[in-house]
Formats: structure tokens, C-alpha cells, sequence
């Protein structure tokens, strides 16, 4: 804090120096941020390119110690997770558990032989029934599909209900006209077509806003479920068209499976 333009230390243990490996370790290895490998490789890299620039970094050693950090900080992470989550019942807490285990199973693929009584323990660890299955339930599955209201709207086979249903009978119909009659929303003259008037991209703008909100909040709750349709007339132009763009911006922008339902032209993909 400054007091009367003095500065004067509060926390002692935050405002000291500490390590460099540390403060690299919780970021890079922050348990629920589950970067791969390679971005993990690609961040390091360039913080020893700037660390450079300020002092002599040997990088073989520099990784080999921030081994050791890495494992630290997932010890010191799953300790206050667990204290939190299990003692004070905290879910939010109890749902990064198994990232944080998934973190230190990785670490353990070069087993630290230096701590042979602590890689055992960790070991038998990361084999515990529920932190093995936890990663897998408890990934969201976002259906789409794209129907025509005439043949009624698809049901929810999960069994959960909701989700949205967004009406595309407001955007300019290509199917008025006898040239796109032959073709879907998949083809680039349809696509040339909705994109034309800049219309669609204002629809699928305020679809996305929702469905994003959704989707966050489904795994933040670690919901499995989520379904999502798009109705026009015929099932064949608009409905298609929006439903292959929702499925391609949610693939690329949250890590869940996507599975897309063209009903009426058979089509079925997944992302």
C-alpha cells in the first residue's frame, strides 16, 4: 500500500522475490486452461526469448527445473481444490480437480525417480476410478439441426429438453427462386445468395450470443447436453445454412463434440 506517498509491503509472501520457474508454471499449467503440449512448448519458448534479453538462460536446465515446479504447484493446486471443494463444499472447486489430475498425469509420463515414494503415491493417484472417468463424462455434446417446420421440430433424444430453436423464415428465402431450387444451404450459390444483403450474418450474430452464454455456463455446470435447432420452410436453404455456421463457431471456439443434423436433406456430421 502507499501511505502518504511511501510504499510499505502487506503480504510479505506475495511481495517477495521468488523463483522465475513459478510464476511460469502456474500460468502455463493452469489446471482448467488445458493447453496441449504444443502451445505449452510454444509459451515457454517464448518467455526464455524474453527472458533472454535481461539475463543468460540456460534452456535445458531451465526445463528441467521447471519440472519440478510444475509439480509443486498441481501438489499446492490440488490441496487447496480439495480443501475448498471437499471441506468447505465449494463445487466450482471439487470441477477442477480432475483438470489438475489430468495435469499431473502427464507430468508423471517421465516419472521423477529422485521422489520414489512421491511418484508412487501420485501415481496410484492419477489411476483413481474417479478421476480417470471424470474428463469423459462430463464432456458437452451440442447437437444442431436444421429441419423444416412442416415435418414438426426434432426431438431431444437425450432426454434433458431445452435448448434453443431459432425461426430462419425472417431471412431472404433463396428457395422463392427456381435457380437455387436444385441446391442447399452447403452450396456456394445459396451462400453467395444469404450473404449477399449482409442479413444472415446480424441473424446468426445474436444466435451465437445466445448459444455461447449457453454453452459456457453448461461447462462451468459440467452438463453433457445441449441442442440447438434451426427451422426455415423447407429445411434446405436457411435452417442449413445457419445450423453448418453454429456448428463450425462453436468447434473452433470451446472445446466440446459437435454434432450436426441436416433432418430432411440425411445428412449427419460431427466436429
Amino acid at each position: 500500500m502507499l501511505h502518504e506517498g511511501n510504499p510499505y509491503f502487506i503480504d510479505f509472501q506475495g511481495g517477495r522475490k521468488g523463483p522465475i520457474y513459478y510464476d511460469v508454471a502456474s500460468f502455463v499449467w493452469q489446471a482448467k486452461a488445458n493447453y496441449s503440449e504444443e502451445l505449452r512448448k510454444e509459451l515457454v519458448d517464448t518467455y526464455l526469448d524474453a527472458l533472454s534479453c535481461y539475463m543468460p538462460v540456460d534452456r535445458h536446465y531451465f526445463r528441467k527445473q521447471l519440472r519440478h515446479f510444475v509439480l509443486f504447484r498441481t501438489l499446492q493446486v490440488l490441496g487447496a481444490y480439495g480443501f475448498r471443494g471437499y471441506f468447505e463444499k465449494k463445487p466450482h472447486f471439487i470441477q477442477s480437480v480432475p483438470f489438475a489430475i489430468d495435469n499431473l498425469r502427464r507430468l508423471l509420463h517421465e516419472p521423477f525417480t529422485e521422489y520414489p515414494y512421491l511418484n508412487e503415491v501420485l501415481e496410484q493417484l492419477t489411476q483413481m476410478r474417479q478421476f480417470t472417468e471424470a474428463m469423459v463424462e462430463k464432456r458437452l455434446e451440442v447437437r444442431i439441426y436444421s429441419f423444416a417446420y412442416k415435418n414438426g421440430i426434432p426431438t431431444d433424444t437425450s432426454g434433458n429438453g431445452g435448448g434453443y430453436v431459432f425461426d430462419c423464415r425472417a431471412i431472404n428465402n433463396p428457395g422463392k427462386y427456381e435457380h437455387y431450387r436444385h441446391f442447399t444451404g452447403m452450396d456456394n450459390e445459396v451462400i453467395e445468395f444469404l450473404e449477399n444483403d449482409g442479413e444472415v450474418y446480424k441473424f446468426l450474430d445474436h444466435c451465437y450470443g445466445l448459444v455461447d452464454k449457453h454453452v459456457e455456463r453448461f461447462l462451468e455446470r459440467k452438463f453433457t447436453h445441449l441442442m440447438v435447432s434451426f427451422g426455415c420452410t423447407g429445411g434446405q436453404h436457411r435452417s442449413v445454412y445457419c445450423a453448418e455456421h453454429l456448428a463450425d463457431h462453436l468447434s473452433k471456439r470451446y472445446d466440446i463434440d459437435v454434432k450436426l443434423v441436416h433432418r430432411e436433406q440425411g445428412v449427419e456430421k460431427s466436429f
